[in-house]
């Protein structure tokens, strides 16, 4: 009888965890935190946009990762980001020049690897 208990006990935490590695693979739930970080608006640029540039990155899972990605590329004077998970990349508009590994640095630091870096046509 204690050996079914324990086998149930165990099916139990095993179907569990597997829902929220599904979750956390789907980019949903808060693999970074629990993902009710308060929205920040999107950062307008005040003069024109002079460039854009396509960064892919590896390692976000959730949208905490890509709040964080934002709002630490936004800090950068200059340029403005607009992150997205399914895609795993970061669309950065460029009001002046600003050396692409200032950026990827400020990424990089976060613990995401970014893989390429291209322009946008």
């Amino acid at each position: 009888m204690g050996n079914v208990i324990i086998a149930v006990i165990l099916i139990v935490v095993v179907v569990l965890a597997g829902k929220g590695t599904i979750k956390h693979l789907k980019g949903e739930g808060g693999c970074c935190g629990d993902g009710s970080s308060i929205k920040e608006p999107d950062k307008k640029l005040t003069g024109p946009v002079v460039k854009t540039k396509v960064f892919k990155i590896d390692g976000m899972h959730c949208e905490n990762c890509t709040d964080r990605v934002k709002r630490a590329v936004n800090r950068i004077d200059g340029v403005s980001a607009k992150v997205n998970l399914r895609k795993k990349e970061a669309v950065i508009e460029y009001e002046h020049d600003v050396d692409d590994a200032k950026i990827v640095n400020t990424i990089e630091s976060l613990d995401y690897k970014v893989v390429s870096v291209s322009d946008r046509p």
